[in-house]
């Protein structure tokens, strides 16, 4: 029998390993309509990515990056955008689809 604390745990960035993969978990999470589970994704991407390396491609501090992208804080559209291209994902607007 499977103890609980043997399980490990599970961390979405451990499978955002792809561009494809990294647009349909932030594409998903943003059709939610919740801001701070998309800034919170974006932090996963980020760890999936490296935070390290963000934080250089960004020119901002690590640390600060962590706290921005917490889902517990409301980031500047700068920073976001930043990140996003950091990560090699761009952010585009099209057209809401007819209901």
């Amino acid at each position: 029998m499977i103890k609980l604390n043997e399980l490990k745990r599970f961390d979405m960035a451990d499978y955002l390993d792809s561009e494809e993969a990294i647009a349909e978990y932030l594409s998903i999470v943003i059709n939610e309509d919740d801001p701070a589970a998309f800034i919170q994704a974006l932090g996963t991407v980020a760890r999936a990515r490296s935070m390290a390396d963000i934080a250089q491609k960004t020119g901002l501090n690590r640390e600060s990056l962590y706290k921005a992208l917490s889902g517990e804080s409301s980031p500047r559209f700068s920073t976001i955008n930043k990140v996003m291209n950091a990560i090699g994902l761009k952010i585009a607007v099209l057209p809401a689809e007819e209901a």
